[in-house]
């Protein structure tokens, strides 16, 4: 093994331990402080679930599908479709988040009497059953299978998944366009919330809307981050699969590639952070789980030492009395 091929993979195990780690904590937050109910961030759970998933699944299996192991074709192909899942179902997220974000501005009083918590779940069920099919078309024939060739392969993502899927149907029609849809929808979100911020409130209910509206940009600022943040990490990859696609193979550096990867698989490690430093609910659960699991444990375990400390002392006193 090459010393690039050691560091790359050095770099993949810990960003998969940092989305491990950092998706299971906002899953936990979310759960214990009951914030799993509202809609919005029983939507982000299913965002931290693709993440976490990413970590375990996703980054493991990429590093298989770099040539690592010998499978046959379509185990190769299935592999790399799941690898492709948990991006879509990443997407698709972020796009629930958005329109979920815009319909509570747009119409708040009529978001507020008919969406319910099911509806989000319904919205959760629906990312991935889309996801699915759209991720897993290179299964039904849209790969680069040579029926010439012997039925077990060195597994490579690039040899079995046709550029032609990556560019056209993974990253301009499952990707671009929904990130599109999704910036247009968000800045028409803060459009509408400076709009009404600026009208002077002559009542007490204005005032309530006006707090209201305050809170709301502010989380969408901080999902907007979140979405902009992911559009930094998958824009260089699917860049480089076009200049390979439309240009060739060798116009690309093997290096930028696994550049590519890597700032794809570390948006996953970073949402956590964001969270906890962007959204005060998912704030205020992470420091409740501290002061529940870890500070509590701390203070017992230097109750026990003060207790073994005390009961010492008082045995040493009765050997010289």
């Amino acid at each position: 093994m090459e010393v690039g091929e050691v560091i790359y993979t050095l770099l993949e195990v810990l960003i998969a331990v940092g989305c491990c780690l950092g998706n299971v904590l906002v899953i936990l937050a979310l759960w214990t402080s009951r914030s799993i109910q509202q809609p919005t961030f029983c939507l982000i759970v299913c965002l931290a679930v693709a993440d976490f998933m990413v970590g375990c699944v996703a980054i493991p299996m990429a590093v298989l599908v770099d040539g690592r192991v010998e499978t046959s074709f379509h185990g190769c192909v299935f592999i790399s479709c799941v690898v492709i899942l948990l991006t879509l179902v990443s997407v698709l997220s972020l796009a629930a988040i958005a329109v979920d974000r815009y319909l509570r501005v747009v119409i708040p009083l009529r978001y507020k009497m008919t969406v319910q918590q099911r509806h989000s779940w319904l919205a959760v069920a629906a990312c991935w059953l889309v996801a699915a099919p759209l991720s897993f078309a290179p299964m039904l024939g849209w790969n680069n299978h040579d029926p010439l060739s012997n039925s077990t392969i060195v597994c490579r993502f690039i040899t079995v998944i046709p550029m032609s899927y990556l560019v056209y149907f993974n990253f301009i029609l499952c990707t671009f366009i929904p990130l599109l849809v999704m910036t247009v929808l968000y800045g028409y979100i803060f459009f509408t919330i400076r709009a009404n911020l600026r009208k002077k409130p002559g009542s007490t209910f204005q005032s309530q809307s006006q707090s209201y509206l305050r809170k709301e940009k502010e989380l969408a600022a901080s999902l907007s981050l979140v979405l902009a943040l992911f559009a930094l990490s998958w824009l260089p990859l699917h860049i480089i699969n076009c200049i390979a696609y439309f240009g060739g193979p060798n116009d690309v550096p093997v290096a930028a590639f696994y550049v590519g990867i890597l700032l794809s698989h570390a948006n996953s490690a970073v949402n956590p952070v964001v969270y906890a430093f962007k959204i005060p609910k998912i704030k205020a659960a992470y420091v409740k789980i501290w002061r529940k699991y870890i500070a509590c444990r701390e203070e017992k375990q230097a109750l026990q030492m003060s207790q073994t400390t005390d009961n010492n002392l008082s045995s040493n006193e009765e050997q010289c009395g």
